[in-house]
């Protein structure tokens, strides 16, 4: 088929089934057009970097400039590193401790105008994103989605529905804060070993699957594209993979939330 101009149109993209997407992180704030059939972008991603100090007002600031960069005119789902229940955040981490309290929806609402938005936690959007278009794509079961970086984010997925701010980094495992013995901030500053570092996170997973029963585990953050160094010598009994989105989970869960109607 082609139109008058003479190009073809069934190569051209359906508007129809695109979102939009930013994902929030300490250093800096990306967004881009998805396709929400594929998962993939729809183009390039833009990057500004986060404000420091990062207030609510600052980063409502950048999310608008990556928004104005597109010309995007239609829904927005936006991830923050923080704890959103009721439309307000209650936790933040890696962002000003300004973000606690604030409502996300008001915020936002009026740098973007009158438009559909959703706000999530940054691990559930990569949860979401992995469950459906990545590494969590062929299991029926219970998915767990654990990013490993300054701490653990977590996320669960059960039959493409998230179960939102779990935060299962906090859980205390052997006496102890599961992030404070197992996230990848430790091996740095312990200079452990990939295989010293592999008993500590099996000691966690284990803890992870004797209260959940998952049927796969997915590991994501930086860490997780040495996965090969580490994976094998896991112990604990259900499978891990390394995630496959990576840095572009987040703006595709938020693209998926945002279609989806969700406002945790």
């Amino acid at each position: 088929m082609s139109s008058e101009s003479g190009v073809s149109t069934e190569s051209l993209p359906d508007i129809a089934q695109q979102g939009f997407g930013i994902d929030v992180g300490g250093s800096g704030i990306k967004g881009g057009i998805v396709d929400l059939v594929t998962g993939d972008l729809v183009g390039e991603r833009f990057k500004v970097l986060t404000p420091q100090p990062a207030t609510p007002e600052a980063v409502a600031g950048g999310i608008r400039e990556v928004v104005d960069h597109f010309d995007w005119k239609g829904p927005v789902g936006v991830t923050l590193p923080a704890v959103i229940t009721g439309g307000v955040a209650r936790t933040a981490a890696n962002i000003d401790k300004g973000w606690i309290g604030t409502d996300v929806y008001k915020l936002l609402g009026e740098q973007l105008g009158d438009r559909q938005l959703s706000v999530l936690n940054d691990a559930d959007a990569a949860g979401m994103a992995e469950d459906r278009y990545g590494a969590g794509k062929d299991y029926k079961g219970v998915v767990m989605l654990l990013t490993f970086g300054t701490g653990i984010g977590s996320a669960i997925m059960f039959g493409g529905t998230l179960i939102p701010n779990t935060e299962l980094g906090h859980m205390e495992v052997d006496g102890k804060e599961a992030e404070h013995q197992a996230s990848s901030k430790v091996k740095e500053d312990k200079d452990m070993s990939y295989t010293k570092w592999a008993v500590e996170v099996s000691k966690v997973l284990s803890a992870y699957e004797a209260l959940f029963w998952p049927e796969v585990f997915i590991a994501g953050g930086g860490i997780s594209r040495k996965s090969h160094k580490w994976i094998p010598h896991l112990t604990n009994k259900t499978p891990v993979v390394p995630a496959t989105l990576l840095n572009t989970a987040g703006i595709v869960g938020a693209a998926m939330a945002v279609e989806a109607g969700l406002r945790p």
